[in-house]
């Protein structure tokens, strides 16, 4: 089995955790490159709305540079869990509501 790694890094006043297969240290002096990126694949209805935010901004990423300042936590997992993004302050959740209709007038 592939070895799976959890990466939890800062970004604009958040906490992203993320899956990835290949960690490894940059070409760019003082980043860490994180490689093969794993999200789950729902077909039809969003289960997650954040692990689409996540795959959203991250789905297209052949290779993310993240600067070594900004990685809280690197750890080899056994499986996936669920993929976060939480206030950097409160370390709660950032929960995306989900959009309703408007009201008639």
């Amino acid at each position: 089995m592939p070895t799976l790694y959890k990466v939890t890094f800062l970004n604009a006043g958040k906490i992203y955790e993320l899956y990835a297969r290949k960690i490894a240290s940059g070409t760019l002096w003082g980043f860490t490159e994180i490689s093969e990126l794993v999200f789950d694949l729902h077909e039809g209805v969003v289960v997650d709305p954040t692990e689409e935010r996540l795959r959203d901004e991250f789905g297209t990423t052949r290779v993310l540079h993240l600067p070594m300042q900004s990685i809280v936590r690197i750890e080899e997992v056994e499986r996936k869990g669920q993929s976060a993004i939480r206030d950097a302050a409160t370390g709660e959740k950032v929960v995306t509501p989900f959009p309703f209709p408007a009201k008639p007038r």
